[in-house]
């Protein structure tokens, strides 16, 4: 039934695009006009706390083919990359971890209970119109109560149909090939059904066999080189595709949209590479539907109404087949898994915001989420526990304008109730989060800013924390995160000169989670036990800078982001320290950064960027030399033209080089990433 249950959805999307041969687009307003230049930076104007955002043509000229590889260009962001097409790919900010990071596409939350993660690389970029990041929460309070539940927030905003005069279908078509066997067409189709109705709906499959070669080297305990072999990366192959349909309507003093999004993937999941042996043979299988719908409306000239709604619907086939780990120091065939999971999400939401004075808003938001997860397992001796878990959010919120000082503050409260089958359940939970928010502009004629904000927040145990068989603990308690952050913005345009704009920003924060939960060994290796055990502190600084000019027709521009972070580990376990307090957390460089640089002449643009990572320690024990992982860099370059014909029609074409030294690295530690790459795209709007 769930099979067909999905074809069902296919076809309907099929025949929703079959109806009218004239329905969907991407005209010249597009991705492929050349739009005003969106750098990474903040909104200051507008923002108690500003955002790091990319949108326009920013997103075309990186080297990035999913959300996650753009997101490596933002300072505070650490992405965990497991290497290859299929790998899993995750975001961190600030060294709180990736479950502390809300990931919201077109404003709605997306969800994962059983494990907590969004693989960022299942969201394309071709569909996005702008990506923003923002640290404690939205500057805003006109939102859902959800939105104040996350340590950070990160923003995909899907294209809505864009129309020049006269003009009433939009079409794009795409095509991507390159290194490591890749095929990766797409289409966007866009129809203005009236001056209040727009629709869109678009396609995309990709297909890869994941192999590439790689460099293992490793040393031994007495430092000799033990390992130092050339081979092809197996297992990280991918086939997936990907349908949306939009309904986007426009009312009095208003506006509403439903999203249709399904998602179907098989990929190899690349193991570790243990002494030697890579051909692990873990393999997914991912089927992600979800409708959501939004209504927004000014009932009043004070009130302004907000309704959301969803319903998502996850599946997930892992199997583990011949698979690895490092026991005793030698290589043990692992456990064997042949599982199935059925996720189901309800959600709905009602914001409310009313002005009581010119410049002082309040708002109220309640919020609630129905989750459910079922399960197959094989291999697991233990009975599953059939969670459900029922989760109330309300929101009150208050924000005033003061002209040089803006003023916001937000208290959450959270109240969840957990249901089980079998097992033991974890206790129902009632937690209070509050914020606030500072921002000041001490001149009037300068668009400099200096901003601060406390946000204490918490994050629930997931269904694999709590439940999972063998490891879960259903007596878990919440991790809570506590940030503080202070920092300041400047930008300046240039009506004459060859520099036309200029703008800096710099933070620095200091948090610290209590409560961790981490994952400890018990007596036998392949069962380990869910605790809370752990306390880190985490400190440093982001900075950004960007400068844009032009010298005669030649438009150039370039953004340096650099992030300093010291991130500790100070646990505890009966009052007596770790072998490991006062370590920096694995995978947690104190250096990144990276450069984007491009020069735009004409119809030509050629772009280059790079991407820096220092040294860390990986997820050993103790901070010592043999943990130590050195650091890593690649240089990334592109070159596009555009090309138009019969007056309206446009033609790019792009080729890339990625991996320019063919540095062999790991993001993770026995992940190898791919060397030098190249990707050709073509792209006709009409």
């Amino acid at each position: 039934m769930v099979r067909q249950s999905y074809w069902a959805v296919l076809l309907m999307c099929v025949s929703l695009c079959g109806r009218s041969l004239s329905v969907c687009a991407q005209g010249k307003l597009d991705s492929l006009q050349y739009l005003e230049e969106v750098v990474i930076t903040a909104k200051p104007y507008k923002e108690v706390i500003p955002a790091q955002h990319l949108s326009g043509i920013q997103l075309e000229r990186l080297n990035a083919h999913n959300v996650a590889d753009a997101l490596r260009y933002f300072s505070g962001v650490q992405i965990k990359d497991y290497g290859g097409m299929g790998g899993l790919k995750t975001i961190d900010v600030r060294n709180m971890g990736t479950h502390h990071v809300g990931v919201f596409y077109d404003g709605l939350q997306v969800g994962n209970a059983q494990n907590g993660i969004v693989d960022l690389g299942r969201f394309s970029l071709d569909d996005l119109e702008e990506i923003s990041l923002y640290n404690g929460q939205k500057s805003e309070i006109f939102q859902a109560a959800k939105d104040f539940a996350s340590a950070s927030a990160l923003y995909l905003k899907a294209r809505r149909p864009k129309f020049g005069a006269g003009k009433k279908t939009n079409l794009l078509m795409r095509y991507k090939t390159g290194t490591i066997q890749l095929i990766n067409p797409s289409f966007r189709w866009e129809q203005k059904l009236n001056d209040q109705i727009n629709t869109s709906v678009s396609a995309e499959y990709m297909k890869s066999d994941g192999e590439y070669k790689f460099r293992y080297r490793r040393l031994a305990q007495n430092g000799e080189v033990a390992y130092d072999t050339t081979a092809t990366r197996w297992n990280s192959d991918i086939e997936a595709y990907r349908i949306e349909a939009g309904v986007y309507g426009n009312i009095s003093d208003g506006y509403w949209q439903v999203k249709l999004y399904y998602y179907n993937s098989d990929r190899g999941l690349p193991g570790a590479i243990i002494k030697n042996e890579w051909k692990n043979g873990e393999r997914q299988g991912d089927k992600n539907f979800f409708v959501q719908a939004t209504f927004v409306k000014d009932v009043t000239p004070k009130y302004k109404l907000q309704l959301n709604g969803k319903f998502a619907y996850d599946y997930t086939h892992y199997v583990s087949r011949d698979t690895f780990l490092i026991l005793d120091d030698t290589v043990t065939k692992a456990m064997q898994f042949d599982n199935t999971y059925y996720q189901q999400d309800w959600y709905l939401s009602m914001v409310n915001m009313y002005n009581i004075l010119h410049n002082w808003d309040v708002s109220l938001s309640v919020d609630f989420q129905y989750n459910k997860l079922n399960a197959v397992t094989r291999g697991v001796g233990v009975p599953f526990s059939f969670p459900q878990r029922y989760t109330t959010w309300a929101a009150l919120a208050t924000s005033v304008d003061l002209g040089k000082l803006k003023l916001q503050a937000s208290l959450l409260g959270t109240f969840v109730i957990e249901k089980v089958r079998n097992n033991a359940k974890a206790p129902d939970k009632s937690e209070l989060s509050p914020a606030v928010f500072i921002g000041y502009r001490p001149f009037q004629k300068h668009d400099f800013n200096v901003r601060a904000f406390y946000k204490r927040i918490f994050r629930m145990p997931t269904f694999n924390d709590l439940y999972y068989a063998q490891i879960g603990d259903s007596k878990l308690s919440p991790e809570f995160t506590d940030q503080f952050n202070v920092g300041a913005s400047y930008q300046k345009e240039f009506p004459a000169g060859f520099i036309t704009r200029f703008g800096i920003q710099v933070d620095a924060y200091y948090a610290f989670i209590t409560d961790k939960i981490v994952a400890a060994p018990t007596g036998s290796f392949f069962r380990w036990m869910m605790t809370n055990m752990g306390k880190v502190e985490s400190k440093g600084v982001d900075a950004s800078l960007n400068v844009a000019g032009h010298i005669a027709p030649v438009q150039f521009h370039t953004t340096l982001s650099y992030s300093y972070s010291e991130a500790q580990d100070f646990t505890k376990i009966n009052g007596k320290k770790m072998s490991s307090y006062g370590d920096q957390i694995p995978y947690t460089p104190w250096h990144s950064g990276s450069v984007t640089a491009g020069v735009d002449y004409r119809s030509w643009a050629l772009n280059y960027s790079f991407i820096y990572v220092g040294e860390r320690y990986n997820g050993a024990v103790n901070n010592i030399p043999r943990n130590q992982v050195q650091p890593w860099y690649t240089h990334d370059f592109s070159l596009q033209k555009e090309f138009v014909f019969a007056g309206q029609y446009r033609l790019k074409a792009s080729v890339e080089l990625n991996n320019a030294l063919n540095q062999y690295y790991d993001v993770v530690l026995n992940y190898p990433m791919p060397g030098r790459n190249f990707r050709f795209t073509l792209s006709l709007s009409l």
